[in-house]
Parts: C-alpha cells; sequence; structure tokens
C-alpha cells in the first residue's frame, strides 16, 4: 500500500460525504445501530490511533465536533498526520482497509 492509493481511498469517501447535511448524517449506517456520523468520527479516531502509533506518541481522543459535516474535513487532517509519520507499508494498508470498510457500510 502507499501513500497515493491510501490518499485516493481517503478521497473516495470524502467524495462520498462532504455533500451531506445534518439529517443524512443522523441517519443509521447500513447494517448498525450507530448514526453515520458516529461511524465516520469512530474511523477518524482509528486513523488518528494508527498515526499516533507511527509516531511513537500517544494515543488522543479525537475531539467530537459541535457539526458533523466538519467529519470530512477531520478525515482528511489525520490521514495527512498518518501519512507525515511515514508508517510501514502495512499500516497504510490496515488504514486504507478501514476506509474502505467505512465507505461500504455508509
Amino acid at each position: 500500500m502507499s501513500v497515493v492509493e491510501l490518499g485516493r481511498t481517503v478521497e473516495l469517501l470524502v467524495r462520498q460525504v462532504r455533500h451531506w447535511q445534518q439529517p443524512r448524517w443522523a441517519a443509521t449506517a447500513a447494517g448498525g445501530n450507530v448514526s453515520r456520523a458516529d461511524l465516520v468520527h469512530r474511523l477518524v479516531q482509528e486513523i488518528a490511533n494508527l498515526a499516533a502509533d507511527a509516531e511513537g506518541g500517544p494515543r488522543r481522543a479525537v475531539p467530537r465536533l459541535g457539526n458533523d459535516l466538519a467529519l470530512p474535513d477531520q478525515l482528511r487532517v489525520v490521514a495527512a498526520d498518518l501519512v507525515a509519520a511515514a508508517p510501514p507499508p502495512e499500516v497504510l494498508a490496515r488504514a486504507a482497509a478501514e476506509v474502505t470498510a467505512t465507505r461500504e457500510t455508509l
């Protein structure tokens, strides 16, 4: 897995959701009992955890902002943090798999 492939995967998800308004974010994700916003926030946290691990730093909770419309931007930021940490390809592959799984569930 390369940085370019992870970037492409993240961008596909962002394009899928960036135009959503609050009611669509609040809807239940397919096959689950959490909202779409909760699902994407969980993904943002997971990518942030991977970045922290790659940097050798502590994991920190990603704040849940008051507006779910910010979630695509949060995803882009934590993905950029992960790339900046220069993790091994298997970490990039894990991140891409998480993004893909989330995208399929939405």
